[in-house]
């Protein structure tokens, strides 16, 4: 089972919508998510697709014989679904208008040009603007009047189906959905509509604010009582009213198209969750926290090998025997690691998690490929997943996207605040003796520049209960103009030996400042651990927060990286990466700049994981492009050479 964390929940806010605490323990709305569920296929193309025995694509709008559930029964505002299609204002072009739905934009599914369904609860309580709670057409959270918060329903419901002749029916459709405090649910009738029953969550594992891609597709199994019935009706139900805390309900939004029913498989199996880093059971051997970490140190994957799991989930209509997850590792083209886990049988409508017997142990550094599926004796492969982790020499790193890191990162987490300064870390599992240099960090697009920060190490004692005591930090560091949208590495003005079998954090510590201004990067990685310290006063009375206090960040693996080794600064350069010489992006796809903040010559060459030299020019400003995309995939050092002094950066080709 995923460890729950039990710290007090972080809080997000609007404004540029970044995440920061607050005195409640509950989020408020955002415009961010801070965790996206993937797109999937729900069917494997091993596994043969029934054809739809029914359908809908809303290409002429609600049907006729449908209902629009939006008769307002107090004290729930029951609001109605809309549709969007090509000649409608707004049109298929617009998705949510809310305040806080954030630039997700309309449903991506295959038939949207020709119109799909949306509940707007964001929109309808707020009218688009940020703050105006209780103000929109359908006003469910009067706080603004001092009112209790209701919560919006929405009910779509479809004419009757003839499903007499089906013994087992599966419902597929396209689903774009975020959530607040609503939930997603589906309704069935066998009457006609005079009684619905056997209601079922659509995404159970979507929490607050967090929501699918656009493009995602569902797949549930209807209830069995359901099929083989002639008279059969579907309701789509955005309910709004579950109150998680006094303060909010409903809001942001559901979108749904091109709903079929199908006779389902026999034979059809799902994998999810997938992980490289022990978190569903590796974690409860060793005591770590199973965190994926996609740039791992080699002499640690060494001593901590690559830990592969999953949940599969038996969708088909029959029990599934000899069921296995299989996993393969590719690195520069060729195969690493084979391994699968023990066969177990799986029967219909449940799930189990799985591990490999075997784990993976790197013998290169690079970039290294997984791939995962599930296969059964009635399923030569489920639909494969693509993950990738990159071994390294020092570099010790959880932001999952990072093969978009600096791509022009809007969004983050604050530091500096008008209430006081705040930390933001990730926790590190070490599994082999190393020393600390240094610690880096991405600086969001969106911050100010001017003010002060600092890395800082932290012990962790327990990585579930954090209370972390402070162990090496850096000089203060004023951001410069150019360090907007780029990777900043700070020293620890001690290196530090860590020791196996200890979690540390490594954090960027803020300032107080006069507005919200410095931030680091994000990205999604729900198998890591990620904590903001929030050094506010409290302006409530009756808060109980605590300067101090630990909370956790959920998803987001932050763009915060721990180095090991000795980072060299040669005389006659002071603390270059800081202020002088910059790699982005980094990763890159072959092409990077090399970016001085003066003009400078340097001679400059790279060289490969071999100690080849592989490319060298001379530099002739501030900025030199460098073209590696014919190189192979992996790690290269680029040094940089004058009269006086040597720098080396290494810089990643995916």
């Amino acid at each position: 089972m995923k460890k729950i964390y039990t710290l007090a929940s972080f809080i997000l806010v609007s404004g540029i919508s970044f995440a920061q605490v607050s005195d409640a323990s509950f989020p408020e709305p955002t415009d961010i998510s801070t965790k996206i569920l993937k797109s999937k296929k729900v069917y494997s193309s091993s596994a043969a697709k029934s054809t739809p025995f029914w359908s809908e694509d809303f290409s002429g709008g609600i049907p006729a014989t449908w209902t629009d559930g939006s008769t307002q029964i107090l004290p729930v505002i029951s609001a109605p679904w809309v549709y969007r299609g090509p000649s409608t204002t707004p049109d298929i072009s617009i998705g949510s208008e809310g305040a806080y739905a954030g630039s997700n934009g309309p449903i991506a599914s295959a038939t949207a040009s020709d119109g799909f369904m949306l509940f707007d609860s964001d929109y309808y309580d707020n009218g688009g603007t940020p703050g105006n709670f209780g103000l929109g057409a359908y006003p469910c959270n009067s706080i603004a009047s001092g009112g209790a918060p209701t919560g919006h329903v929405g009910t779509l419901t479809t004419d009757s189906i003839d499903c007499s002749i089906y013994p087992d029916i599966s419902i597929i459709f396209h689903s774009f959905y975020r959530e607040y405090t609503g939930i997603a649910k589906l309704a069935f009738s066998i009457d006609g509509g005079l009684t619905f029953t056997d209601t079922i969550e659509v995404h159970p594992e979507i929490e607050v604010n967090e929501r699918t891609e656009n493009d995602y597709q569902v797949m549930l199994r209807m209830p069995l009582n359901i099929a083989g019935n002639t008279n059969v009706k579907i309701q789509f139900i955005y309910d709004g009213t579950i109150l998680y805390n006094t303060s909010y309900n409903g809001y942001y939004f559901w979108m749904i198209d091109d709903i079929e029913l199908v006779e389902t498989p026999p034979h059809l199996l799902d994998l999810s969750s997938e992980t490289f880093g022990g978190w569903w059971i590796g974690y409860e051997a060793t005591g770590d926290i199973g965190t994926d970490f996609t740039f791992y140190p080699k002499r640690q994957a060494i001593a901590q090998p690559y830990r592969f799991e999953s949940v599969v989930f038996n969708n088909g209509s029959e029990d599934q025997s000899n069921v296995k997850m299989n996993v393969e590792v590719e690195s520069s083209g060729s195969n690493v690691y084979t391994g699968a886990s023990a066969p177990i049988t799986i029967i219909t409508n449940t799930n189990d998690t799985l591990a490999t017997t075997t784990n993976f142990t790197p013998t290169l550094t690079g970039v290294h490929e997984i791939t995962l599926w599930a296969s059964s004796d009635s399923l030569p492969s489920s639909d494969t997943i693509t993950k990738s982790t990159i071994v390294t020499d020092t570099v010790y790193g959880v932001d999952y996207d990072w093969n978009s890191d600096g791509a022009n990162a809007q969004g983050g987490y604050f530091l500096g605040k008008p209430c006081g300064g705040q930390v933001l870390g990730n926790v590190f599992d070490i599994y082999a003796v190393d020393t600390i240099t240094s610690i880096s960090f991405h600086v969001s697009a969106s911050s100010a520049v001017g003010n002060d920060v600092k890395v800082v190490l932290y012990d962790i004692d327990d990585p579930e209960v954090i209370d972390p005591i402070s162990l090496a930090e850096s000089d203060d560091y004023t951001l410069l103009p150019t360090d907007t949208n780029k990777w900043i590495t700070l020293k620890l003005l001690d290196p530090y030996p860590v020791t196996a079998g200890i979690a540390y954090l490594a954090a960027v510590k803020g300032t107080i400042s006069l507005q919200d201004t410095t931030l680091i990067s994000s990205s999604s990685n729900e198998n890591s651990s990620s904590w903001l310290q929030d050094n506010c006063v409290a302006t409530d009375p009756a808060s109980t927060h605590v300067p101090g206090d630990w909370y956790s960040i959920g998803a987001d693996g932050l763009l915060i990286r721990m180095n090991f080794g000795v980072i060299p600064t040669p005389s006659g350069i002071n603390n270059i990466k800081q202020s002088q010489f910059n790699l982005y992006p980094n990763p890159t796809d072959g092409i990077f700049v090399i970016e001085l903040d003066k003009n400078s010559k340097y001679e400059v060459t790279v060289i490969d994981i071999l100690g080849k030299t592989v490319f060298s020019t001379n530099t002739k400003g501030m900025n030199t492009s460098i073209d590696l995309s014919s190189f192979d995939k992996g790690i290269y050092t680029v040094e940089l050479k004058d009269e006086n002094a040597i720098y080396t950066e290494k810089i990643i080709v995916e």
